[in-house]
């Protein structure tokens, strides 16, 4: 597998199918090597980037993250295994245990500690039953992993990954946690614009659904923020580091600063000035032309 430095993290489930394909599409054009794709109350995400994987030539397709409660092991090996299959060195499999809003209030499970429950369903899903046809290459398995023990579960029963929304000294610290040999993707949100009132303002708009989750909490307390930091939809300094803002030239600085951390892959989140769903569509292509 040929991942480089960069790629697209994005919501879809505001397009078409066709219209996510032609996105794909364009960014592949543009050099990105990667779209990341979550998973919450929208679409089958492996639905999705089997579509996708067929409408393009390169790119690869990674889940960011697939909740683990969503499937059972037996029925996430057999997507595993399929995918690795029809999209030979093109599909991560990215799972999480996302959150106990969405696990126990929207789906009706019980939402178990983190940590044994990964590994658990991991041992799982390496034991269940596949009698399809054999992939040549596995895809890599990465997790949503923040805190020091599932940043080491990530390395030693996976094979890397995914944090979300955190800065580059996170960055420097799970590659000191996970060693030199695990993937580490991290995803950064980023927005075009250099006027700190309307920067703040739209990336409050993005944060307001993450900051209040505990487990976002708990993970950016350990890099110097506290309880304050939290409170009337985010000091300036917990924004300001949670959402780079500004011109194309600073944005891709910061990206840079994960990858001198120590990522392998930096998942970039182009929000968008207005609040729209979807990618900055032009700064993508700004991005590109300085990191890809």
């Amino acid at each position: 597998m040929e991942l480089g430095k960069i790629g697209i993290w994005t919501w879809l489930d505001h397009l078409s199918a066709n219209e996510a394909a032609e996105l794909a599409q364009r960014g592949e054009d543009w050099g990105y090597s990667a779209m990341w794709i979550p998973e919450a109350v929208g679409r089958d995400p492996f639905s999705l980037i089997g579509f996708l994987a067929a409408r393009t030539e390169r790119m690869i397709y990674a889940t960011g993250i697939a909740n683990i409660y969503a499937r059972d092991p037996m029925s996430t090996k057999a997507i595993w295994k399929t995918l690795s299959e029809v999209a030979p060195n093109r599909f991560i499999l990215g799972l999480g245990v996302s959150h106990q809003h969405l696990v126990s209030g929207q789906r009706g499970h019980d939402y178990t500690k983190p940590l044994s429950t990964m590994r658990t369903y991991l041992e799982a899903v390496d034991r269940a039953l596949y009698m399809g046809k054999a992939p040549r290459v596995d895809a890599p398995i990465v997790l949503g992993a923040l805190r020091d023990r599932m940043l080491g579960l990530s390395a030693s029963a996976a094979q890397g990954a995914h944090p979300y929304l955190v800065p580059p000294a996170h960055t420097k610290h799970a590659r000191e946690v996970m060693g030199p040999d695990a993937l580490l993707c991290p995803e950064q949100m980023v927005l075009a614009e250099t006027d700190a009132g309307r920067a703040r303002e739209s990336a409050r708009n993005a944060l307001k659904m993450y900051i209040r989750l505990p487990n976002y909490q708990n993970n950016l307390k350990q890099f110097g923020f506290n309880d304050a930091d939290f409170e009337d939809g985010g000091s300036d300094q917990l924004v300001d580091a949670m959402v780079c803002w500004g011109e194309p030239d600073e944005i891709a600085a910061l990206v840079q600063e994960h990858l001198d951390a120590g990522a392998d892959h930096v998942c970039i989140q182009t929000l968008r000035a207005d609040g729209g769903a979807g990618p900055d569509e032009e700064l993508l292509q700004a991005l590109a032309d300085r990191l890809a």
